[in-house]
């Protein structure tokens, strides 16, 4: 396989999985972002640590689904990630918010 084919393919595998957000980001209510992944989900728990001096994030996500291009299932039923670094948490507006806001 030549380099521009493997390009070409791995540019597929994104626009596929970006296909794949698009159409179940409106059944998640929060959209969480870490040093390494995205992820959609409908309950989060951020624990803030602390062990040796060290400051650490634990942050729990039920009924998840992974932005990974690499994974064969990206729906989880729970996930852990634990990170030195922030993590971004937003809550969706919900689709009758939307409605409001455009009509507002």
């Amino acid at each position: 396989m030549s380099h521009e084919e493997l390009e070409d393919y791995e540019t597929g595998l994104e626009f596929s999985l970006f296909r794949e957000y698009k159409d179940v980001v409106r059944l998640f209510k929060y959209v969480i972002e870490s040093e390494r992944r995205f992820y959609l989900a409908n309950e989060v728990d951020v624990q803030i640590r602390s062990a040796e001096g060290e400051v650490y994030f634990d942050v729990r996500l039920s009924d998840a689904w992974v932005w990974d291009v690499y994974r064969s299932s990206r729906f989880v039923k729970n996930v852990r990630i634990l990170t030195f670094k922030d993590v971004n948490v937003e809550e969706l507006a919900a689709p009758a918010d939307e409605l409001k806001l455009l009509e507002g």
